[in-house]
């Protein structure tokens, strides 16, 4: 929305200054002028005694808004590979495109990686759209940001989704800002309004105590980051079929601006938390990085791994990689085993979705045991022998 002073029922009484909250009137000749600083709150409007402000759409024309339809999901894929977030985005945009009726589209952009087009037709999507060029084989900011928003000016998507990875949370700005719409970042549910056909995004809001359901309802595309590991993945049917639409992916010298000189990747052991069925997470009720060798070995035991809250990372006991939380990593294991996490809201955020969670805590009152199936008030050092003595039992019979 826009807001409009009607110049020849203005009175000059102030009104509208005082109450905008975000200091965008300022007076001229007795006169309300509105500045770059306006949201379009309609706050003004409804203080002003002499009707003379007026909330205005200044969005695209209806007709131009009814012009977009379908439902993209970024295929991000790196080295060739396709990302699990990609597929996650595929089996939510599935269920999109049903509720409004339109087709499930994938946008795929890379140098020679046209064998993922038959992996997206397989994972759902009725029709990928794909830009091939040498510029396009490491992710830069300039080109897949320039391709993609060419392909959404020609062919108008309704909806485009996104993974909050490091990759999608760098794009899916750019992109909302060239296209002039909105962006809803770190969505955990998507939904269509049945009565207005609009997409509800849902994301945490205040340090995840409470949820907040955005909506984008006058501009288009609708755009969305979805935290990978949350959603469910698209189920993969072999030999499924769907239609190819290839991108022009064509550069001028200054269409790019940074380079790709050297890609060095490091030395230390990968870690696929969204992936892993089994999780034991450590936090500073561990008391020392040492403790998380004790966590590996039960992690080793039932074919999982590590995984730690902020503050174990803070701490500098590990990586930034293994954080689980709404600062880091969503997941969603079979089992997740919460060692001396106290169950902080950013914490719990990320994986209060695991199928089984059990806490360990010294602490009875910590409010991990709120949302743990299984309580255990113990020392970790004490208990985790204890079970794992038990699991070699076990695998002894």
């Amino acid at each position: 929305m826009a807001i409009a002073v009607l110049k020849e029922k203005c009175k000059g009484c102030t009104k509208c200054v005082k109450s905008c909250p975000f200091e965008a009137i300022t007076m001229e000749n007795k006169i309300a002028v509105i500045g770059s600083a306006c949201t379009g709150c309609g706050q003004c409007a409804e203080v002003c005694p002499f009707h003379a402000i007026e909330k205005t759409d200044d969005s695209k024309a209806d007709a131009d808004l009814s012009s977009y339809h379908g439902v993209w999901a970024f295929a991000e894929q790196r080295g060739g590979k396709l990302m699990q977030v990609a597929v996650e985005l595929l089996g939510e945009g599935r269920k999109l495109a049903d509720a409004i009726g339109c087709k499930l589209c994938a946008v795929l952009c890379g140098s020679e990686v046209q064998p993922l087009v038959e992996e997206l037709f397989e994972y759902g999507a009725d029709q990928v759209y794909y830009a091939d060029a040498p510029e396009l084989k490491q992710y830069t900011t300039d080109a897949y940001a320039k391709v993609i928003h060419d392909a959404i000016e020609q062919y108008k998507p309704e909806i485009v989704l996104l993974g909050a990875t490091h990759i999608g949370r760098d794009l899916g700005p750019c992109l909302a800002v060239r296209c002039q719409t909105g962006l809803t970042a770190d969505c955990t549910k998507l939904e269509i309004n049945p009565e207005t056909g609009k997409m509800m995004q849902t994301r945490p809001a205040f340090g995840g105590n409470l949820m907040a359901t955005i909506i984008c309802p006058n501009h288009m595309p609708q755009m969305s980051t979805v935290r990978p590991g949350v959603m469910e993945k698209a189920a993969r049917v072999s030999g499924r079929k769907g239609k190819l639409v290839r991108l022009d992916a064509h550069f001028a010298d200054n269409d790019i601006r940074t380079k790709v000189r050297k890609v060095v990747k490091t030395a230390k052991e990968t870690v696929s938390l969204t992936d892993a069925n089994v999780i034991v997470s450590g936090g500073l009720g561990l008391g020392n990085a040492d403790g998380f060798e004790l966590l590996k070995k039960l992690a080793d035991c039932l074919g999982g791994t590590i995984a730690s809250s902020r503050a174990a990372v803070d701490a500098g006991w590990i990586d930034h990689a293994y954080q689980v939380g709404q600062t880091g990593t969503t997941v969603k294991p079979k089992i997740y085993f919460a060692c001396g996490i106290s169950g902080a809201i950013q914490h719990v955020a990320g994986m209060q979705n695991s199928k089984l969670i059990v806490a360990i805590n010294t602490n009875e009152n910590a409010p991990i045991f709120d949302i743990a199936d299984i309580g255990i008030v113990g020392d970790v050092y004490k208990v985790i022998p204890a079970i794992l003595e038990e699991l070699e039992k076990q695998q002894v019979q």
